[in-house]
């Protein structure tokens, strides 16, 4: 599955099989040998890609940014602080996890977070990922249109116009864009999911690929099956090896498992979704022949006689005239002498 093609693509009413982006962000904590884990388990759960995030904290963030998780599991309380343990990673490690990622065959994809970042990685990708931090930052949008790359963009925490905005910056660049809802929060409760959302974006960027970023907690991976049910054709999910670890974007991540499950589950919803087109399916066909109804007589019919139609009912099976053709039989002579009950058939009538 190509993702810039998808993004390229008018959106369609087709339910699709979604393009799977696992995010391990920071969860390699500047450690090379794990990140190299993280796409390696990646892959091996199904995922289409994998992305991480790409900053230094100095650019990101002021020595005063206060927390915005749960510092029950997170206990940094300054932005800066958080950012600053796990910026150790630049172009050099990028080019290298990218290229680790070609040897696999899963899509490598970072956010960039800042104009160096972003200049770097445009080498590495051909789709950027802006988050939902960065949809009012207008003059850095326009950096990352220049590149003439799809965009996929985040919409965490946004008014619809802001979204309409952010947009406009983007369409009148002639860049592509994908619309990913997302809810804001660390971690979100599954009853503040607000996956009815991904209608409001379907219905006010029609043209627009609509897809989910989500940020509960993993469990039995039901509000991503919701959301590709809803129409989500692009789902990232924070990625870890370990949902145990302490840190901000671990414990509600999913790990290879929840990413099995969530392919397994998509295999099993696709196969029940089965056709989009409406027809009788070959295990009907006894069905069409047995539960329907044809025309039977009610009592018996000399032969000459003009049906009326106190003459005649409907009962099953399907193997006569079918209750449909009920007015052109209406007037009819018999051909011959009909007894009750019988299953009518055309050869038994004549003008």
């Amino acid at each position: 599955m190509n993702l810039s093609d998808l993004i390229n693509s008018p959106r369609s009413i087709e339910f699709k099989q979604p393009y799977i982006i696992a995010e391990a962000g920071v969860n390699h904590e500047g450690d090379m040998n794990l990140a190299k884990r993280l796409i390696e388990e990646a892959h091996e759960g199904g995922a289409h890609a994998i992305k991480f995030q790409s900053y230094k904290a100095s650019s990101l963030a002021s020595k005063d940014s206060p927390a915005y998780w749960d510092t029950s599991k997170e206990p940094t309380e300054s932005q800066f602080k958080l950012f600053q343990k796990y910026d150790k990673f630049w172009k050099t490690e990028f080019d290298e996890l990218k290229q680790y990622c070609d040897q696999l065959g899963i899509d490598f994809l970072s956010t960039p977070f800042d104009v160096e970042s972003a200049n770097f990685l445009s080498e590495m990708m051909d789709v950027f990922k802006i988050s939902s931090s960065d949809i009012t930052n207008k003059p850095f949008i326009h950096h990352i249109c220049s590149f003439g790359k799809p965009i996929i963009l985040s919409t965490g925490a946004s008014y619809l116009d802001e979204i309409q905005e952010a947009v406009q910056w983007i369409d009148s660049e002639n860049v592509p864009v994908s619309l990913l809802h997302c809810i804001l929060n660390y971690p979100t409760l599954d009853q503040n999911a607000n996956l009815g959302m991904i209608k409001d974006l379907q219905v006010n960027f029609p043209k627009k690929v609509i897809g989910y970023s989500d940020h509960t907690l993993p469990n039995d991976m039901k509000v991503l099956e919701t959301a590709v049910m809803m129409g989500a054709v692009i789902i990232e999910k924070h990625f870890t090896f370990d949902k145990t670890l302490p840190g901000n974007d671990h414990y509600h991540a999913m790990d290879i498992d929840d990413l099995k499950i969530f392919n397994k589950n998509l295999k099993r919803l696709f196969s029940i979704y089965g056709s989009q087109e409406k027809y009788p399916i070959q295990g009907e066909a006894i069905s069409r022949k047995n539960a329907r109804r044809s025309l039977v007589a009610v009592k018996n019919i000399l032969k000459d006689t003009t049906i009326s139609p106190d003459m005649i009912t409907w009962k099953r099976p399907a193997s006569g005239i079918s209750p449909s053709e009920f007015d052109r039989l209406i007037g009819m002579k018999a051909l011959k002498d009909i007894l009750e009950d019988d299953v009518l058939q055309w050869g038994d009538f004549y003008d």
